[in-house]
């Protein structure tokens, strides 16, 4: 990885921009994020390795400090990892939530707060991660996934913040825009995809990964208090 925790220059971010931006995908937030520039990024070599774990949390912490003192809508960061790019959704999901694990045990252990907003169990329907006390939301792509959107050359994890949420729904914005990648991702798709709800009806880790879950699905992430 770069000693910068952000890069602008790699194949595999130049390959994230064109996937977003085609005509038909869904995300219209993720869209906007691209249009604006304000999709920071990190390239990391396997997310089946914590060799990179160290320097992604340090970037999930800058990336968080730098929305506290520019809080502009529609920021995200995307953690790009070199490979396995041949992971099917279980082996994906498995190693995306040892990462997730990793980065939020190395927040716990630099004494960061846990955003009082969500809470940190992930069978409870306010779930969400946090780190550097700030609340977020997370969407992973990979090339074997089962959902078109999700669909991307190398495994992937994109991070946004809560509080972007929180504030279009102040605006009355929030609906409209869910609505919209809704519909979207029904064309682009040709279905309906089951896993989304809204956050306070069902836990968010369920959605994480991109796989379906049954009810008896249990997300393999802990945070002792």
């Amino acid at each position: 990885m770069p000693h910068s925790p952000f890069t602008d220059r790699h194949p595999l971010i130049d390959q994230l921009h064109h996937f977003i931006a085609k005509p038909l995908f869904p995300c219209v937030g993720a869209k906007s994020a691209l249009a604006k520039g304000q999709i920071k990024a990190v390239v990391a070599r396997s997310i089946a390795s914590a060799w990179n774990d160290l320097a992604i949390h340090a970037a999930l912490m800058r990336f968080a400090g730098g929305y506290a003192r520019d809080r502009k809508l529609f920021q995200s960061l995307a953690v790009i990892f070199e490979g396995p790019r041949t992971l099917d959704e279980r082996v994906f999901e498995k190693n995306m939530w040892s990462r997730l694990q990793s980065m939020s045990d190395k927040d716990k252990w630099l004494g960061q707060p846990y955003d009082q907003a969500v809470s940190p169990d992930p069978a409870n329907p306010h779930f969400s991660l946090s780190f550097a006390g700030h609340a977020f939301f997370v969407v992973g792509l990979h090339p074997r996934a089962s959902r078109k959107a999700r669909r991307f050359v190398a495994p992937t994890m994109i991070f946004n913040l809560h509080d972007q949420f929180e504030r279009l729904r102040a605006q009355g914005r929030y609906e409209k825009l869910r609505d919209a990648i809704l519909d979207r991702d029904e064309d682009y798709s040709g279905t309906l995809n089951p896993m989304l709800s809204r956050h306070g009806e069902h836990s968010e880790a369920r959605q994480y990964s991109g796989r379906a879950v049954g009810d008896d699905w249990r997300c393999p992430f802990s945070h002792a208090a």
